[in-house]
């Protein structure tokens, strides 16, 4: 008898590496595409094709930033960026910051970005943050319930008036 179910590629969540980085802005440009590119007229959607490479590179050899990389079958098909900002005397507490987050569609509904999330957690514990923050646009209703459901959290909301 043979087994006739599809094979589902194995889906690694992992520290990202320099030959990533043609992945990762690959990530990133989906991202941008996706969500800032139809929610906010101020941001430059051509940002990561244009800037994101050095972005990342340099994000890569800072101990204050972590890199996620998602691969499956050898691809790079989603990603996380985050960031530590110290104590200072109005925000006395050391904060993680998790800057973006994408893992492409066909990827989705799989956990990865829980996974994604659960990573940059325990990296921000493990750096001594007392707390983890992340924005989403107001419109991207998906991305507010993903967090939520993270444990994240309102805090603060932004208004913004078009001049």
């Amino acid at each position: 008898m043979t087994d006739h179910t599809a094979h589902t590629p194995t889906i690694t969540v992992r520290r990202a590496r320099a030959d990533d980085i043609p992945g990762l802005v690959a990530s990133s440009t989906g991202l941008f595409a996706e969500d800032a590119g139809t929610r906010d007229p101020s941001v430059d959607a051509d940002w990561p094709r244009e800037h994101a490479a050095a972005s990342f590179a340099a994000a890569l050899g800072d101990p204050a930033r972590l890199v996620l990389a998602v691969e499956c079958a050898g691809a790079v098909v989603g990603h996380l960026m985050g960031s530590l900002t110290e104590p200072t005397a109005r925000q006395p507490v050391k904060t993680a910051t998790l800057i973006s987050l994408y893992v492409r569609p066909v990827h989705r509904g799989s956990g990865t970005g829980a996974r994604l999330v659960e990573a940059f957690v325990r990296w921000a514990r493990e750096q001594g943050a007392e707390h983890a923050e992340v924005t989403a646009y107001a419109a991207n209703t998906d991305a507010i319930r993903f967090y939520e459901r993270s444990g994240f959290a309102s805090q603060a909301l932004t208004l913004r008036l078009g001049l």
